[in-house]
């Protein structure tokens, strides 16, 4: 029912309008199509100032109202950076914005069509041309090479004692895997994904290095004031992790493992305190991935060092897992009425 009244105030609001634009016509005929539109440009000429009075106090008033409550600042030490080098792009163009706007709306007030106006040629400075080419062209290239530095500092090599989590996106959710006690995340091979038998990333068994490793879906844990490298990749088409506390992204794409790394600096119980008891740390899809993209969202859970080690001492191996699913048909009374041997004696390394 309110669809159809909003149709309904839509097409009534279109007649009004063309009813109000032929009267105007009308009106401009009786009383002189030159005065029309000399009166006509007075009108729109002090509407453009007012709009541009009225729409520079809401931008100010916007930015003052809404700064810094969307997001928080920055979780990450490295956002910081991220910050700072928004900021100043901000008011870099925020200046240039206010300073070309006035000057438009300005311009067309003042010299709106009157008897005594004439207009100015004007075809060609070179002076000009030069000043409004190169120096926003310095200002772009030294705004960009920052944003290269800080992009090759959270893609590069990370610091020796950061934690790694393998973060692998697919239709439409998150997949997180963390090294066992080697510290190596085992190889895998996308021919040996099987859900069905406890191997959705396609570990390959074989490697000792994977029977250690810890798999958990929807959160990911991670240690307060210490960096973590996230190993990033996905199964099926090209998602995004997202992390907008962080003030990070970074593309997940099928067959080529990308890579960033941070440094949380608060906990999620700390931000719970700022900003009240809902609030958690998201990893978010920001790369359109299907029909289900909008709900491709997973928690990041920041705490303690002893808060971690409690939960990942309680994990078991997926290996464990895939085991106990591939043996779990022989543990019944085969044809012959014997049992099948247990998997209880599987030694981890």
């Amino acid at each position: 029912m309110s669809t159809t009244w909003i149709i309904v105030a839509l097409i009534l609001g279109f007649i009004v309008v063309f009813q109000i634009a032929k009267a105007s016509e009308y009106v401009s005929i009786l009383r002189g199509e030159e005065k029309t539109r000399k009166q006509n440009n007075r009108i729109n000429g002090f509407l453009l100032l007012a709009f541009l009075v009225i729409g520079l106090i809401g931008v100010y008033y916007c930015n003052q109202t809404l700064k810094g409550k969307i997001l928080g600042e920055s979780a990450s030490v490295q956002g910081e950076k991220i910050d700072t080098m928004i900021n100043i792009t901000l008011v870099i163009t925020g200046i240039v914005f206010v300073i070309t706007q006035v000057l438009l709306f300005w311009f067309s007030y003042k010299y709106q069509e009157k008897e005594e106006n004439t207009a100015y040629y004007f075809p060609h400075n070179n002076k000009l041309e030069v000043i409004w080419t190169v120096v926003p062209a310095i200002t772009l290239t030294i705004l960009v090479g920052f944003g290269l530095y800080y992009w090759f500092q959270i893609t590069g090599e990370a610091p020796k004692d950061a934690m790694v989590v393998e973060v692998t996106g697919h239709q439409f959710g998150w997949e997180f895997r963390y090294p066992g006690r080697d510290g190596v995340l085992g190889k895998k091979y996308f021919k040996e994904i099987r859900e069905d038998k406890g191997n959705p990333l396609g570990q390959i068994w074989s490697d000792k290095a994977n029977q250690d490793d810890i798999y958990t879906t929807t959160t990911v844990h991670l240690v307060v004031n210490k960096p973590v490298k996230f190993i990033i990749g996905a199964k099926d088409v090209i998602h995004d992790v997202g992390l907008p506390h962080f003030r990070l992204k970074m593309d997940a794409v099928p067959g080529i493992p990308t890579t960033l790394w941070f440094t949380p600096k608060f906990t999620t119980a700390q931000m719970k305190e700022k900003y009240g008891p809902d609030f958690e740390y998201e990893i978010s899809c920001d790369q359109m991935c299907g029909k289900g993209h909008f709900g491709m969202r997973g928690i990041v859970l920041v705490e303690s060092e002893a808060e971690f080690d409690r939960w990942i001492a309680t994990q078991k191996p997926q290996y464990v897992q895939a085991m106990s699913m591939q043996a779990a048909p022989a543990n019944t009374a085969d044809s012959t009425g014997k049992a099948a041997p247990s998997t209880a004696g599987i030694a981890l390394k």
